[in-house]
């Protein structure tokens, strides 16, 4: 078995907030990550495929072919949008970096698998210093 990642980028604007909650509550949850204004991010985005190499072409997927998976599911919805507002596939959702990635995978399982590959991670790093990894289910 054979493991293989594309990885792209993508820049989105979010807020971390209930709005059940007061703006107190918010920041005392989220610190500043609730600020009313939205605050942004330059995110990495790293999707591992797995599978056998294919003996006519020695690939487990085109990575070309994944990179337009990527992009025309997740690339071309998030780039330089805001998430909570913007985004079809996070509509309802707390717009954290583990949810993000949960609803990346959930956009891009099927068309991986009917590239021939299957799905083994989403990894999203939001920050220097923060990333989350995604295996499914």
């Amino acid at each position: 078995m054979i493991h293989i990642t594309r990885r792209e980028r993508f820049s989105a604007a979010h807020k971390l907030a209930k709005d059940e909650w007061s703006d107190e509550q918010n920041m005392e949850v989220f610190g500043k990550c609730s600020n009313p204004n939205w605050h942004g991010h330059n995110y990495i985005l790293w999707v591992t495929v797995k599978g056998e190499p294919q003996p006519s072409t020695g690939f487990v997927v085109d990575l070309s072919a994944l990179g337009d998976v990527i992009k025309e599911k997740v690339i071309a919805k998030l780039d330089h949008k805001n998430i909570n507002l913007d985004v079809d596939f996070m509509k309802g959702q707390m717009s954290s970096t583990e949810n993000i990635a949960i609803a990346i995978w959930n956009q891009i399982e099927k068309p991986v698998a009917e590239l021939g590959a299957q799905l083994h991670s989403v990894k999203l790093q939001e920050t220097e210093n923060n990333y989350v990894e995604y295996f499914g289910n």
